[in-house]
């Protein structure tokens, strides 16, 4: 049995409130093991002997859009993943004040090969200064206490993935509590 970590888009943001108890529920109803959760920004885990990604993904997003009455986006990844991917370390160098935020995008789909890093928004609230397999480190700068603009924006319209973000210092958390799990 493999431990799975899903990041959600989208949950418990735009007046999409989803309670961790129901989301508990929504993925043990798919016969998943071991079902938990992390945070309020929809972080399950769960353990399955499924081996087919994309199927397991599929399966998720379609018992969520039924019980919630809305699309999920899944971003599935193994606890082995997530671990290596604080493991690089990607953040390295950058100085860390209260106006910056360092963010992992967890992205569907491998970043366009045409996407050529580092990039930057216009107004300088946010850059994306790397990338590994399924996933852009992003720094943010906050402006007026809020952060401003959208990273994704960085990729081609013919980008046809989705992603999510979660602040780098959670996801090492999550690996942390799913690692427990």
């Amino acid at each position: 049995m493999e431990t799975y970590i899903a990041f959600l888009r989208a949950v418990n943001v735009g007046g999409r409130t989803v309670r961790m108890d129901r989301l508990r529920e929504l993925f043990t109803a798919l016969g998943l093991d071991g079902v938990r959760t992390y945070i309020q920004s929809g972080n399950v885990f769960f353990r399955s002997a499924e081996t087919d990604r994309a199927a397991l993904t599929a399966r998720i997003e379609a018992g969520l859009a039924e019980g919630l009455g809305y699309p999920v986006p899944v971003m599935l990844r193994t606890v082995e993943e997530v671990e290596a991917l604080v493991a690089l370390d990607p953040f390295a160098g950058v100085e860390v004040t209260e106006d910056v935020r360092l963010c992992v995008l967890f992205l569907s789909e491998p970043p366009p090969p045409e996407l050529v890093l580092p990039v930057a928004s216009p107004k300088g609230d946010w850059e994306m200064i790397g990338a590994s397999g399924d996933a852009a480190f992003v720094v943010m700068r906050l402006r007026g206490g809020r952060m401003n603009g959208n990273p994704a924006t960085a990729f081609p319209k013919s980008y046809r993935g989705q992603a999510t973000s979660r602040f780098f210092h959670t996801t090492a958390k999550i690996a942390a509590a799913a690692r427990k799990a």
